[in-house]
């Protein structure tokens, strides 16, 4: 039953885009546009992605993740975290993925959702590309306040989830 409510609605999507697109409606034409972009850049990095994470999975052992990453890893695993997530290529199209993996291998919640923060706003890449358009000063200051607030906000959601036993299906 699912899957024919799915195919039907991926079914009906298609002719509604494909009827406006006939029909010369601007703003389908451009959701379609960014839709195809965003597929393409997601096609483009996704697989190498999954490779290195699967070399992740294979050749870094468990002991190893839950000593840096772990609920007992205090200061060191949210360093490790801030340092993994603002090296993240891709953005969080990779982090989610990695940050399954970091959780199969034991890390804490905590951390996991602090990575996944760090991530999204501390990426390298990005904040490079800031400085150079809004200056160091409006970089500086982004940083030290999305810092403490991914940070805070990690910890929170990770002790809250905890608290209430949560556990990730696979």
């Amino acid at each position: 039953m699912k899957r024919k409510v799915m195919w039907s609605f991926i079914i009906l999507c298609g002719l509604f885009v494909l009827f406006s697109y006939l029909s010369k409606l601007d703003f389908v034409i451009t959701v379609g546009t960014q839709f195809f972009s965003v597929f393409w850049s997601m096609i483009k990095i996704l697989p190498c992605a999954f490779i290195l994470i699967a070399l992740f999975e294979k050749w870094c052992h468990r002991e190893t993740v839950e000593r840096h990453l772990g609920t007992h890893s205090g200061v060191k695993g949210y360093l490790w975290a801030l340092i993994l997530g603002s090296m993240t290529i891709g953005g969080l199209f990779v982090a989610f993925p990695l940050a399954f993996s970091l959780h199969r291998k034991g890390a804490s919640l905590k951390v996991i959702f602090s990575f996944l923060g760090f991530a999204g706003v501390c990426r390298i890449p990005m904040t490079l590309f800031e400085a150079s358009f809004l200056g160091i000063e409006f970089t500086i200051i982004r940083l030290c306040t999305a810092i403490p607030i991914m940070l805070g906000t990690g910890m929170l959601l990770g002790w809250y989830l905890e608290k209430q036993n949560y556990t990730i299906r696979e």
